[in-house]
């Protein structure tokens, strides 16, 4: 969803260091995403091999979820299951953007546009089941669970932590808090830069804790209300929100009609902006399908299987693999056999 709540959210600096040992819930699709539209080439476009295939969200992975593991920070992947109804008319919207950004950079290529070419390309860009298949088997290929969620990656990722058996949920966005879980952990690249919003040029970044406790409390709000306050400037499920109402104003109203949802809403027309009701958004986001039937064993790594797509299928550049190989095959041989209690 990335609802647009961060900026109120209160956050702390936390090390590589302290969260070694530590079990983190992933949402796949967004982690590769986020390195399709940054690791591209100098035209705007993403990664590619020889045979055209692209290679960025790959590469991106690879490479971070490596680093991540040499320094004993355990990972685990969520990954979507079924698309829940409300959230169609935003897959259709999205899928309308890229048509048009696939328009407008055809019209960039004809006319010599390269900072066109740049800008469109990167909207452009699509998670096919081929790609999201190779990152499952590279991830297997790690020793890193794979997790098949039930509807969204991040409810699922969510509920895991909200169990107990993971320590926090990585993304950069407010969802998970609306989904309940406990803990979220923003900017963990080991580059320590992310890409900025639309632009080509990157920003310094370090791991940052929410605790959702602790937001509750700094806000003066129940959960229930945290999701309203979500609601009121855009999820998934209502896209773009209540027209004029931004984070703080947000607040403001959820706050004063305390828990009177109905009361907030109707004060705000909400069936003028939506067909669906906002009953309906809210239960959406806080039932959100969710399952108990998940493995979180971390096996050991077959790097041959590693080789076969990076290098074999992918094209990938042989001493780069062998060299990551080689330096996480060392850590990984240290927790072999233990079981994650010994890692809380």
């Amino acid at each position: 969803m990335g609802v647009a709540i961060t900026d109120l959210l209160e956050r702390k600096t936390i090390s590589f260091k302290e969260l070694r040992g530590k079990l983190l819930m992933v949402d796949g699709p967004l982690w590769c995403y986020q390195f399709l539209t940054s690791l591209r080439g100098p035209d705007g476009r993403p990664l590619t091999n020889s045979k055209g295939m692209i290679t960025s969200h790959i590469m991106g992975l690879f490479s971070r979820v490596t680093a991540l593991l040499r320094e004993g920070i355990l990972l685990a992947f969520c990954f979507d299951g079924t698309v829940p109804d409300l959230k169609l008319a935003e897959r259709a919207r999205r899928a309308g953007i890229k048509k048009e950004a696939e328009r407008l950079l055809k019209a960039a290529e004809d006319a010599g546009d390269d900072e066109g070419v740049r800008k469109y390309s990167s909207r452009t860009v699509r998670l096919t089941s081929e790609m999201l298949s190779d990152v499952k088997k590279l991830l297997v290929a790690l020793g890193i669970p794979v997790i098949e969620a039930p509807a969204e990656a991040e409810a699922q990722a969510s509920h895991i932590v909200k169990r107990g058996d993971a320590y926090a949920v990585a993304t950069n966005d407010a969802d998970a808090l609306l989904f309940g879980s406990p803990l979220v952990l923003r900017n963990l690249s080991m580059a320590g830069r992310r890409k900025k919003t639309n632009k080509l040029a990157f920003e310094t970044v370090e791991p940052e804790l929410i605790t959702l406790k602790g937001t509750l409390n700094s806000l003066d709000l129940t959960q229930e209300q945290l999701i309203a306050l979500g609601m009121l400037v855009g999820t998934d499920f209502n896209v773009g929100g209540i027209e004029g109402i931004g984070p703080k104003k947000g607040l403001g109203l959820v706050k004063e009609y305390k828990g009177d949802l109905d009361g907030l809403f109707s004060f705000l027309k909400w069936d003028s902006f939506f067909d669906v009701s906002w009953k309906a958004v809210f239960d959406q986001i806080h039932e959100m399908p969710v399952s108990d039937e998940y493995s979180l064993e971390m096996r050991e790594l077959d790097a041959e299987k590693v080789r076969e797509l990076l290098i074999g299928k992918l094209e990938f550049s042989a001493e780069r693999v062998e060299g990551s190989l080689m330096k996480l095959e060392k850590e990984m041989k240290s927790r072999t056999q233990k079981g994650l209690g010994d890692f809380f």
